[in-house]
């Protein structure tokens, strides 16, 4: 068996002192550096700042850009297809893309469409041509799907059309119009089932875009049972409306 002398684990009296000494005498010798952040190199710099200049113009993009170029084609036979479409308009101006809106259950024809032109210029163009003509023997209706207020004329319009409004106490809320609806026409389709004293479509505020709802006011409580009656759940310009009592 092999044995270890015991000489090998004499300890010097000033192990401590010496321990100690030395401790501090190493620790004397580090160095603290403050922490200096290191930089990019320029290139990825130049990167990350490119990248942040592309979102920055993005989020301040146009919001209308797309939109004003859009046209809403109402009243379609069922069997126009995307590609018929795109040439009848295209007659008019550049199209972009002409998508055809199918019930997502049946597979049928909403018997409307959205046709987004190369331009505003086109869009307008085509808007004016083809309002009111027949395709397959139906008479369409066609309008840019949004248009921003760019002008005091604009504005003054809408206020106008507040202003015009009479309010009743004989009154229905109707949910569920499609962008497209004005306030004229929304008087005009419930006239012809009643006396409609006034009309009003909420607006998403700074646009002429619709919100979606309106009022239309009557002389009587008969008018509204009537409007409610007949009108509730009708399809007006492609969209399945709400009436009630408001």
């Amino acid at each position: 068996m092999a044995t270890i002398s015991s000489s090998s684990f004499i300890i010097s009296p000033n192990f401590h002192q010496e321990s100690t000494k030395l401790f501090k005498t190493n620790l004397l010798k580090l160095k603290f550096h403050p922490h200096k952040p290191q930089s990019l190199p320029l290139k990825f710099t130049r990167r990350r700042l490119n990248a942040v200049a592309e979102d920055t113009s993005v989020a301040t993009a146009d919001p209308f850009s797309v939109a004003s170029r859009r046209l809403y084609v109402g009243n379609i036979p069922r069997t126009v297809k995307n590609d018929e479409l795109q040439k009848i308009v295209e007659e008019h101006g550049a199209v972009e893309k002409a998508e055809v809106m199918y019930d997502k259950y049946s597979g049928r024809s909403r018997r409307f469409a959205f046709v987004t032109m190369k331009t505003i210029e086109d869009a307008a163009a085509a808007a004016e041509k083809l309002n009111g003509t027949q395709i397959g023997g139906r008479e369409v209706k066609v309008n840019i799907t949004e248009k921003p207020l760019q002008t005091l004329e604009s504005s003054s319009v809408l206020q106008a059309e507040d202003s015009q409004f009479v309010d009743s106490e004989y009154k229905v809320y109707v949910g569920n119009l499609a962008k497209s609806v004005t306030t004229e026409s929304l008087k005009a389709f419930f006239a012809e089932k009643g006396k409609a004293l006034s009309a009003k479509v909420s607006r998403v505020p700074g646009t002429s875009k619709s919100s979606g709802y309106g009022f239309v006011t009557f002389a009587s409580e008969e008018d509204v049972d009537a409007a409610i009656s007949s009108l509730n759940n009708a399809v007006f310009e492609g969209q399945k409306i709400r009436v009630n009592k408001a």
